[in-house]
């Protein structure tokens, strides 16, 4: 279904005044072509992370997350985010839902760098409960985009530490943890609605320093799909040895989840992934570890598929 929605809509690049770089429709971000420059141009949501604020009463931390998801797609195209709009949907209008997510847009817009320039409340009285979308625009200079083009067999793979479960695999964090335990049971010392609502973190800052100092030949965003969609990027892939997943990601292998379908549905503990030369390992991970914790994952390998070994298991994905 996917190259049919694609086949689709890259017919409708003629329409525009302003050149589509067409190779990037279905990327983590679209490229428009303004001369020196590149406008880069994505959206995305925050899926079912709105049903845990709801139970709670908590809603600045989807606000944080809608504008992560959007910023930590548009830098792996190497563009800066500069601009948000929003859209949301409300089943009824409560002054202190509305504030709590545009509070929480401000933050995140505020750690990412843009604006926020505009949006969309609606209140439809047939929704079930609060639906979230946000559009990012950035732009990178010509030359400088990465698209995973020069991504070569024998790259280092460098992953970045996520702050927890971020926007993805909600709905199966919700069967199988959720819907046993309730929102209070512990974790580690933290109620689980703590765990499962914690903010995407926002990574603009850190691969931003990397760009302007070393040569990186891909990015790649660990969202819906997980590690499986990083071989979108290029026409090889991956062979991975993953750390220990953090302790939300071990309760819910331990309801039985298999290996696999946890690798394909959640960030297993690494938020992005950036792909450099080999020579450019030690400068890439002393950059990207002022920001944040970051680990050397693998290497690219020649197979399309993305190899990845933990504890002793082995495990394959393919596209």
């Amino acid at each position: 279904m996917i190259s049919r929605i694609l086949a689709i809509i890259s017919g409708t690049s003629e329409h525009s005044k302003e050149k589509v770089l067409e190779r990037t429709i279905g990327h983590y971000a679209s490229l428009v072509d303004l001369g020196s420059k590149f406008l880069a141009i994505t959206t995305d949501g925050v899926g079912t992370k709105v049903v845990i604020a709801e139970l709670v009463g908590k809603y600045e931390p989807i606000g944080v997350d809608l504008v992560a998801m959007n910023a930590n797609d548009l830098i792996c195209v190497g563009a800066r985010p500069s601009i948000f709009v929003d859209y949301i949907a409300v089943p009824k209008l409560e002054e202190r839902v509305i504030l709590g997510i545009i509070e929480g847009i401000k933050e995140g817009c505020e750690e990412a760098g843009m604006a926020l320039v505009g949006g969309e409340t609606a209140v439809m009285n047939i929704l079930s409960h609060v639906e979230l979308s946000g559009t990012a625009v950035g732009f990178v200079d010509k030359g400088r985009e990465v698209l995973g083009d020069s991504i070569e067999v024998g790259d280092v793979v460098i992953g970045v530490e996520s702050s927890g479960i971020h926007s993805n695999g909600l709905s199966l964090a919700r069967k199988v943890l959720l819907e046993k335990y309730g929102v209070e049971h512990e974790i580690r010392g933290e109620p689980l609605w703590r765990h499962l609502l914690k903010p995407t973190r926002i990574y603009v800052k850190p691969i931003m320093d990397l760009l302007s100092s070393v040569e990186v030949h891909g990015i790649a965003h660990i969202t819906g799909g997980a590690y499986k969609k990083i071989l979108r990027i290029t026409r090889y892939g991956y062979r991975l040895k993953m750390p220990d997943p953090p302790e939300i990601f071990r309760a819910i292998e331990r309801e039985g989840v298999p290996l696999d379908e946890m690798y394909r549905t959640f960030n297993m503990g690494i938020g992005i992934i950036v792909i450099v030369p080999r020579d450019e390992q030690e400068d890439a991970l002393q950059i990207l570890e002022r920001h944040y914790p970051a680990h050397v994952l693998g290497e690219v390998i020649k197979d399309h598929v993305t190899v990845i070994e933990r504890d002793g298991e082995k495990i394959a994905l393919s596209p």
